[in-house]
């Protein structure tokens, strides 16, 4: 295999992909706290019952040698040296729901950074939630998710870009986190995309049984394997395991020795245990629930967990694990102690807005929470009817007001019959530009706009940085460009003149009124062609955060209104210059260019850029009707930090996907439909 770093484009960006991966990471591990008081001791072995390949493949020697096992079994702490001894590079890690998969995977990723050998290439982690075998191959899913995540959008020599180059020189060890979370009837398509990849290294997870269904027929026969993959299963914690950690948790008491686990920890070590002191061993038995009881029953003393031992108050194990789950958003958000300059939210609060992300989340049957599709909540109808307000709103008071000077200006009328055109013209150019961008919305992207990881350069540009399609934009805005004069004009013949609105400048002016048509479309045909080209893909020296991606996203649209003000404040000027003046015409074109950047700039942003789509959506409409907070970054960001979300790349996620089911349980099928 290549080396992951070394001299060359694709050695830079794969060492640079390196640190950030590293950095992501290790930042996660902190805000969970892995490593204290010490991390928890997870085991795994060899799957045995489950289906695999041949121990030849696997091993990479003649089907003819029968070269026995491999001895997989093994502690969390040398899983790095496990896949290492895998000839194939193929590992499959199962476990039950909670029992420390995505915290294994993230200790194979650093293990792997930590100590690199020769020709290691660099492990990403890709959630495999959001993949649809049926509609892209795994290659061009991962190669996306590395642009959108780390920035890998530039081209490399050969015009690929860095993603898919690194991919496709197999510079990147793909750490495949939750086969289980495709949909089933996805999951064998999903095999068949793997096994096309050949020979490419890979750790794939999954919950056990959702992979046995995977791979095993009814009837139990296997039916599909990964090829040359071996298995290995996490196996359930032990007592002693449970001792070790439970015995440092919670504040020691008057003698600085005894932990109120400890109680606990005696009735787990009699025999034969009570029936109470079963159901906590058995609750307890996945790394999940422990660190859920820590939260619960926290550093700071708050309950007794000897109450988990009741059986009047805890039946069984299920009811346990419930109590815990359910406990842990108004435990998360108890004071930080750490709480110098940071907002503290109100646990009730905190978990009516997590539950509408979880809800949010189960509509779309994905587990990343990304800021670009948060509005999505909401049906189509009711956000083409919202982005079309605050179009509307923008370009009709821009217009509006922009028009009350111009009006007082170069007509005879006073203030008050420029201020009765203005609010006439606001109103019925602000219906156009509604309905304009409201449509513009509803068509583009089916109503969701992709985060844009790309910004403006205009000097060091080379031939492979160039923008994206910018004959094609400029063609695009020349036509509904001049679509959109030829309604504003309509509207102020047909209707402002005839209710005796008309300010004279159009009187006799037929030509100056053809002439403004095409010269609207070449002003938004230039805006948009511009932009198209001064455009490059974004530094793989971002941050990788959602933060970082909406930053990026928000001044890409602050540069799009500064071009729409400078293209039509300086082709107004150049006109009228002739026309008025050199005052008066420098006026105008100052004016125009005011108009044209909050009128359709803002339009364009509201309806055709994921940064203007959040504002509305998420930024407004949700806060106000108190389905979000008003900070809501901020809201996002300190969840993270209080172990109920993580960020993973560009998105977020709940910390468990069981914390995500309780706020927001699957839809169950109807028993009595067909």
């Amino acid at each position: 295999m290549p080396p992951a770093d070394g001299p060359g484009e694709l050695g830079r960006a794969a060492g640079r992909l390196a640190s950030l991966v590293r950095s992501q990471w290790k930042a996660e591990e902190e805000r969970r706290r892995v490593h204290d008081p010490a991390p928890l001791q997870v085991r795994f072995r060899h799957a045995e019952k489950v289906p695999f390949d041949y121990w030849a493949r696997i091993r990479g020697v003649p089907l003819a040698a029968d070269p026995g096992p491999l001895p997989l079994a093994d502690g969390l702490d040398r899983i790095v040296q496990v896949y290492r001894s895998v000839p194939s590079g193929r590992l499959v890690v199962l476990g039950a729901a909670g029992s420390g998969k995505t915290i294994l995977t993230t200790r194979f990723a650093l293990g792997l950074l930590k100590n690199p050998a020769r020709g290691d290439r660099v492990p990403v982690i890709f959630g495999l939630g959001s993949w649809d075998p049926a509609a892209l191959s795994l290659r061009t899913w991962m190669s996306r998710t590395l642009v959108r995540d780390y920035g890998l959008g530039a081209a490399a020599q050969d015009g690929r870009t860095l993603a898919r180059a690194l991919i496709e020189e197999d510079r990147v060890l793909p750490v495949l986190d939750g086969f289980d979370e495709l949909a089933p009837d996805l999951r064998l398509k999903a095999l068949d995309a793997l096994n096309s990849l050949g020979d490419m290294p890979l750790l794939l997870t999954s919950r056990t049984q959702e992979y046995i269904e995977a791979v095993e027929e009814k009837s139990g026969k296997p039916r599909k394997v990964l090829t040359g993959a071996a298995v290995v299963e996490l196996e359930r914690l032990t007592m002693g395991d449970l001792g070790d950690y439970l015995s440092g948790m919670g504040p020691p008491d008057g003698d600085g020795r005894t932990s109120p686990w400890v109680p606990v920890l005696e009735e787990l070590r009699k025999e034969p245990r009570s029936q109470g002191a079963q159901n906590v061993a058995e609750a307890l038995g996945t790394p999940l629930m422990v660190t859920m009881a820590r939260t619960v029953y926290g550093d700071a003393g708050e309950g007794r967990p000897q109450d988990l031992l009741s059986t009047r108050s805890f039946q069984d194990a299920d009811a346990i694990r419930e109590h815990l789950v359910a406990a842990f958003i108004p435990a998360a958000y108890r004071p930080l102690a750490d709480d110098s300059g940071t907002r503290q939210w109100d646990a009730e609060r905190a978990q009516h807005w997590l539950r509408h992300l979880a809800v949010h989340l189960s509509a779309l049957g994905s587990r990343n929470l990304e800021w670009w599709r948060l509005g999505t909540a909401m049906s189509r109808r009711a956000r083409v009817c919202l982005i079309g307000f605050l179009a509307a709103l923008a370009f009709g008071v821009t217009t509006g007001i922009g028009n009350i000077p111009v009006d007082m200006v170069v007509t005879h009328y006073g203030l008050g019959r420029a201020m009765e055109r203005g609010l006439v013209v606001a109103v019925l150019h602000g219906l156009v530009a509604g309905l304009g961008f409201g449509a513009l919305y509803g068509s583009a992207y089916r109503g969701v706009a992709p985060p844009a990881r790309v910004r403006v350069q205009i000097f060091g540009r080379s031939r492979v940085q160039r923008g994206v399609e910018p004959r094609s934009k400029f063609l695009a805005g020349l036509v509904l460009g001049a679509l959109a004069a030829a309604a504003l004009v309509l509207v102020d013949r047909g209707i402002v003149a005839r209710i005796g609105l008309a300010d004279g400048l159009e009187s006799g002016n037929l030509v100056g009124t053809v002439l403004f048509v095409p010269g609207f479309g070449l002003a938004v045909g230039l805006v948009l062609g511009l932009m198209a080209w001064l455009e490059v893909p974004d530094h793989i020296e971002s941050a990788v955060s959602p933060a970082a991606l909406l930053t990026s996203n928000r001044n890409n649209v602050l540069v799009h209104v500064l071009m729409w003000a400078l293209v039509f404040g300086v082709g107004a000027a150049a006109v009228n210059v002739f026309v008025m003046g050199p005052l008066l015409g420098i006026g105008a074109g100052l004016v125009f260019g005011l108009e044209a950047a909050f009128a359709g700039g803002l339009g364009y942003g509201l309806s055709l850029t994921a940064w203007g789509q959040w504002v509305a959506l998420a930024r407004i409409w949700l806060p106000l009707t108190g389905r979000l907070p008003w900070r809501l970054i901020e809201f996002l960001d300190d969840a993270c930090r209080r172990g109920v979300l993580r960020q993973a790349g560009a998105v977020y996620q709940f910390r468990h996907a069981e914390l995500q089911d309780h706020l927001s349980p699957p839809p169950q099928p109807d028993p009595h439909s067909p």
